[in-house]
């Protein structure tokens, strides 16, 4: 296996080979520098291995992709030599691939020039390589499909970091491929050169160095495998530039090498398992689902799950959608920003069915305290985080699917005998509801955020597909818009990374062409990746633009507000010597770009501005000039508990 690869744990064997007559600088190389002879279609494989265990051929598993090499015609003859970038675009053909997020630079031409040649995939041009991975990201949250990115080396590939960063805290299925500087120079700090396998080490599921331009087939499919299954992640795909240009006849039958990582991947749960689990639910008198971003895939079955066993639900931010805002069971999102009731629910369950979660801080708080009077089942695919910051009473390491399905299957054969009624906790959480709603007021003719979206969701009937960038405005997002299905919100969760919002939406429309996709955005994010604009004029995206223009860094000051005496620390982002007129100009960055713009400031003017959005064919930015003063509440500070929680004041009342 001539690829060095970053999984661990990989031993790289060296056999004899000639000393580089090359400096070696900063990092080391774990191959040989010698420049290889380029004269040979089928190229001698180099002369390191990197291995998982032991180099075992593992066939695929999924039979739909050996078929789908079957039957796939190519452009070439078979036995017809073409460069090492057509076989890379020919590969991604074969996964399925139909659409890239690609920005073109010196080490990544020679792909660029073969996707020209494909009939088949469509590369919509960002305007920033950040914009390109972030797009690459809402396509695939949006569809569940891989998202596809690819930049040139160096400052190309280092602008990927953010986004991969962000698809591996949130566990989304990515495979960004770069262009690295020939062979030859890697190690030499050739110009455009950083070691971006290195860099990525820790952020990405796994990635590749292709050191043979016959290992590209394996590895593009073992990056798609890698990607897609498990715990889903961002890999990385590092292409020298003379590995694109080299000529060769590529091996379409070659098996994934991956013994490791499959011997690792979780099997299904076993009925004796699940029996446990249903057990513990009929024990309980006031148990409560919390649901994450490891549900998403698992709507139908979660729906049944609780239909069959009447338990309330509680989501994450990543789990949204994953059942119904708006059904009567949701207690909506739990949390440092969650409803009062949905962490009332968790503080005071005696069973706390944990799916798909991780048990982050901004959802436990202080630790010891989070859920303390339960009993905790924890069911997710990774086994790394079961027992990473709660322990469970019981873990099952699997599929949430299969687990829900195998449950669902239990309580149907025994619904006779169990007889589950939780009528009296529901009771009690619908009264709940009913003493701490989320809520917010109004201010004169001022338009309050949270009214905005509450109008945004009426007349979309909560069917839009939901981006926001970070801060106040998505909090208010997540709260105020009742997503009714799976993939309708697009956030960066884990990381919370500014500028997410604009081209998530673009990704986003890509894949769903037919879908009303808004981007509810804060002056602070929207501006981070701005002339993504520039993409969606030209490709004619209908992608509208709700922007909550509140002319500060609206979550840090919220933070100043509460915690730092109102001290404001450069998070104002007007002009200070024009106080009185907003800055910058939005309606002009749209303008420039020839998309229609307005500008609402009255709360009775904003139903209608956004109907117009809304009926506006193609792009559309509204820009909602919005009171500085609102706070995201209720709010549980960092490290709290569900004592501590805020539920009134803003930026008009001192601390």
């Amino acid at each position: 296996m001539a690829a060095a690869t970053s999984s661990s744990p990989i031993a790289f064997t060296a056999k004899p080979s000639s000393k580089s007559p090359l400096p070696i600088s900063r990092f080391s190389v774990p191959f040989s520098l010698t420049p290889q002879k380029l004269s040979s279609l089928r190229h001698s494989p180099l002369s390191i291995s990197a291995v998982l265990n032991s180099p075992v051929n593992v066939a695929p598993p999924s039979p739909e992709k050996t078929d789908k090499n079957k039957t796939f015609i190519s452009r070439y003859a078979p036995d017809e030599p073409r460069k090492g970038a057509d076989i890379l675009v020919e590969a991604l053909e074969r996964q399925g691939v139909e659409t890239v997020f690609a920005y073109p630079g010196g080490a990544s031409m020679e792909i660029h020039q073969a996707l020209t040649r494909s009939s088949t995939i469509r590369n919509v041009l960002p305007r920033h390589e950040q914009g390109g991975v972030f797009a690459a990201e809402g396509y695939a949250r949006s569809s569940g499909k891989p998202g596809i990115c690819i930049a040139t080396s160096g400052p190309g590939a280092t602008n990927l970091v953010s986004g991969l960063a962000d698809a591996m805290l949130d566990s989304v299925p990515l495979v960004a491929i770069t262009g690295q500087v020939p062979r030859r120079m890697i190690g030499t700090d050739a110009f455009q050169e950083t070691p971006i396998v290195e860099v990525t080490r820790s952020i990405t599921k796994h990635n590749y160095l292709v050191m043979d331009v016959d290992d590209i087939p394996r590895i593009v499919q073992e990056a798609f495998f890698l990607a897609t299954s498990g715990r889903p992640g961002p890999v990385l795909v590092d292409v020298p530039k003379d590995i694109q240009q080299q000529l060769a006849i590529p091996n379409w039958e070659q098996s994934m090498r991956l013994p490791g990582y499959m011997s690792r991947l979780p099997q299904p749960p076993e009925v004796s398992q699940l029996s446990q689990i249903v057990r513990l639910i009929s024990e309980s008198k006031r148990p409560v689902l919390y649901v994450g971003g490891g549900s998403l895939n698992s709507s139908d079955e979660l729906g049944r799950f609780v239909d069959l066993t009447g338990i309330p639900v509680a989501s994450t931010l990543m789990g949204l959608g994953s059942y119904p805002c708006n059904a009567e069971l949701s207690l909506q999102m739990l949390g440092m920003h969650g409803t009062v009731y949905a962490n009332y629910a968790v503080e005071h369950s005696d069973l706390l069915l944990a799916f798909g979660v991780r048990f982050d801080d901004r959802v436990t708080g202080k630790l010891e305290a989070f859920a303390s009077r339960a009993k905790i089942v924890h069911i997710d695919i990774d086994s790394a985080e079961i027992g990473k910051n709660k322990t469970p009473h019981v873990s099952v390491c699997g599929d949430v699917k299969l687990a829900l399905q195998g449950m669902n299957k239990v309580l149907e054969n025994r619904a006779e005998e169990l007889k589950l009624d939780f009528g009296v906790w529901r009771s009690e959480l619908i009264e709940q509801k009913q003493k701490f709603p989320l809520s917010f007021k109004t201010f004169g003719e001022a338009i309050p955020p949270q009214y905005a979206i509450q109008v945004l969701d009426e007349l979309t009937d909560g069917k839009a597909i939901i981006s926001t960038g970070v801060g106040q405005h998505q909090m208010w997002a997540a709260q105020f818009y009742k997503y009714r299905k799976p993939r309708q919100w697009l956030s960066s969760s884990g990381l919370g990374a500014m500028g997410f919002g604009l081209p998530a939406a673009i990704g986003a429309s890509v894949a769903n062409p037919d879908a009303i996709v808004v981007d509810i955005d804060g002056d602070g994010s929207f501006i981070m990746n701005v002339q993504e604009l520039a993409t969606i004029r030209v490709e004619n995206l209908p992608v509208k633009i709700l922007l909550l223009n509140n002319q500060h860094l609206g979550m840090v000051m919220q933070w100043e507000d509460r915690f730092y005496k109102a001290n404001r620390a450069h998070t104002y982002l007007g002009d200070p010597a024009r106080e009185n007129e907003i800055f910058p100009n939005m309606l002009q960055f749209a303008g420039a770009c020839g998309i229609p713009a307005a500008r609402v400031t009255k709360k009775e003017e904003l139903r209608e501005a956004i109907q117009t959005m809304l009926d506006t064919p193609g792009p559309y930015l509204l820009d909602v000039i919005c009171p500085h003063q609102e706070h995201v509440l209720p709010m549980i500070p960092s490290g709290g508990t569900f004592k501590d929680v805020i539920t009134e004041g803003d930026g008009r009342t001192k601390y």
